[in-house]
């Protein structure tokens, strides 16, 4: 899609419906006591990755932004990755 060309609305309320679900199910799993700390920090990591996801692609329009904005975007990502796993492992 082109600059200035016109979108169809994003699912608004849907997205918001999952960001909630994931909320909900972010607090659910924090009261695991079951799971061992690396695996429960792991999986809210996840979850937290995934609403960032959703948030950028449908809040922030990145979803209708040419690649090379996808590009600048996603590069940090892996740094960020590294970093968390730095602090975990320091943790656990």
């Amino acid at each position: 899609m082109s600059t200035g060309e016109a979108h169809k609305p994003p699912p608004y309320m849907l997205v918001w419906l999952g960001l909630f679900l994931l909320t909900m199910a972010e607090v659910g799993y924090a009261f695991i006591t079951a799971i061992p700390k690396l695996w429960l920090a792991i999986g809210l990591i996840v979850m937290a990755f995934y609403k960032a996801w959703l948030v950028a692609v449908y809040y922030m329009h990145l979803k209708w932004e040419p690649k090379r904005l996808w590009l600048m975007v996603s590069v940090p990502i892996p740094l960020i990755m590294i970093l968390i796993f730095v602090v975990l492992n320091e943790i656990f």
